[in-house]
């Protein structure tokens, strides 16, 4: 096993840093290969430094410290002595490659031959590696970029469906049993998507609102009409055209047959807004109520302005820098987005048969979101160090505990827990690139639009 760490390469006999016989080659997208060659003197003079150690302090039965023959302490010692030698001289010669190289490793070295990097009887020791390091490239000029910044005002009207959406959801669901599914009734349903005989996709115990909407990831825009007037224990079955740009490639561009047996019909009994209702949520009238939902909108749609303009900057970015990856680090970022994307497939109901089946889609779509997130972390990484821009920990700690207090937990043990798996390290580049973005808006033209859809 090679292993590596921060040793000082010093020679103690001269107090001056010994310079190895260090080659780095080019090899592939932002991949070096180091090899390194350690002369047989070297060698002999670390075992030799070795051994005048160990003689000072060894304890050997017949003799006091530091009296030892030295032949004794090189049989005693011998294997020991030899196993710490090579790791010292690679250690130390790993570093200096890295250091006089100006190498950035992006994970661990990859070392040729593992095990067979042993100290020879005779002549130099060689050993060779591979790491990635970030691509070298050249920024995009935003020169040529306008970000057009959507003009979004608060209406009444905004307000008006901001009230009636707060009144449904603290409304009640009372289960019908009188009659059939009208609009806006909730169901719960088993659903099958077939393509001809085969079903493509299920979904027991679906929860449905009886209004336009998705189905099974399809949208259906006349489900109250498809299903009106259906009752408990029946099946409709609805056909419809899957758009060609549909993400589940089998069925994209087809038509379908989606098949809806209803269990349960439930209909909603909106809460009523009257001063009791206002006293619960802590509001004196209903204007202080409407006036805080206009507040929460203004914070909705200039937050939708500013992802929105942010994405611009990106989608800009990732098509006028030319960057190529390290292959290795491609992958292992695909692997995760892959990970991710099946887990949420699997969670929105779809069939662990069906997600084998649709694996190599899958594996296509997260190859692509992986490299421009890989890039857009190096493109946005050099910005962030060219402009000397971090995230403190009072910002960090500051985000932390606005999402415990939206989840109803303690922001330390939040904390504890996105440092376990991970999601700390993430929010801390993803602040970090959405502080350097919105440093570059500083110095992009923006141009204010109309905006076209504020529902």
């Amino acid at each position: 096993m090679v292993e590596t760490d921060n040793t000082a390469v010093k020679d103690e006999e001269k107090s001056e840093e010994y310079v190895y016989n260090i080659k780095v080659e080019q090899s592939g997208p932002a991949t070096r290969k180091v090899v390194v060659e350690i002369p047989q003197t070297r060698i002999h003079q670390v075992i030799d430094e070795q051994y005048r150690e160990l003689k000072r302090g060894a304890a050997i039965p017949g003799f006091r410290a530091g009296r030892a023959p030295q032949k004794l302490v090189e049989k005693r010692f011998a294997s020991s002595v030899k196993e710490d030698v090579r790791r010292q001289l690679i250690s130390e010669s790993y570093q200096q490659a890295l250091e006089k190289n100006k190498l950035q490793p992006l994970g661990e070295p990859e070392f040729e031959n593992p095990d067979e990097i042993k100290l020879p009887e005779t002549g130099s020791f060689n050993y060779a590696f591979t790491v990635e390091v970030p691509p070298e490239f050249t920024m995009a000029d935003l020169s040529g970029l306008t970000v057009k910044k959507q003009k979004l005002e608060v209406t009444d009207k905004n307000v008006d469906e901001a009230m009636k959406n707060l009144s449904e959801q603290q409304g009640t669901l009372e289960p019908v049993e009188d009659r059939g599914i009208e609009e806006g009734d909730y169901i719960l349903a088993d659903v099958h998507v077939k393509l001809g005989d085969e079903v493509v996709a299920h979904r027991h115990n679906a929860q449905l609102v009886v209004r336009s909407g998705r189905v099974a990831g399809i949208q259906i825009d006349d489900l109250a009409q498809q299903l009106g007037g259906r009752k408990a224990g029946e099946k409709h079955v609805i056909t419809v055209h899957v758009p060609a740009e549909h993400p589940q490639k089998e069925i994209a561009d087809k038509d379908v047959q989606i098949e809806v047996e209803v269990q349960t019909i439930r209909k909603l009994n909106p809460a009523v807004i009257d001063q009791p209702f206002l006293d619960q949520l802590g509001f004196a009238n209903e204007q202080e109520l409407r006036d805080a939902l206009r507040e929460q909108l203004v914070n909705r749609f200039e937050s939708e302005v500013r992802r929105a303009m942010h994405q611009q900057v990106k989608d800009y970015l990732l098509e006028h820098t030319a960057l190529e990856l390290p292959a290795k680090l491609s992958d292992r970022q695909r692997e995760s987005v892959v990970h991710r994307q099946k887990m949420n497939l699997l969670m929105s109901g779809m069939p662990q048969q069906q997600l084998e089946q649709n694996l190599a889609q899958i594996e296509a779509q997260a190859s692509e979101q992986a490299n421009r997130d890989l890039k857009l972390f190096f493109i946005l990484g050099k910005v962030a160090d060219d402009k000397k821009i971090e995230v403190d920990d009072a910002e960090l700690n500051g985000y932390i505990a606005m999402l415990a207090a939206q989840r109803n937990r303690r922001p330390a043990k939040l904390k504890e827990d996105m440092k376990k798996d991970g999601t700390l390290s993430e929010l801390f580049i993803n602040m970090r690139e959405q502080k350097t973005i919105d440093e570059l808006l500083k110095e992009i033209k923006v141009e204010e639009v109309d905006g076209q859809d504020q529902k």
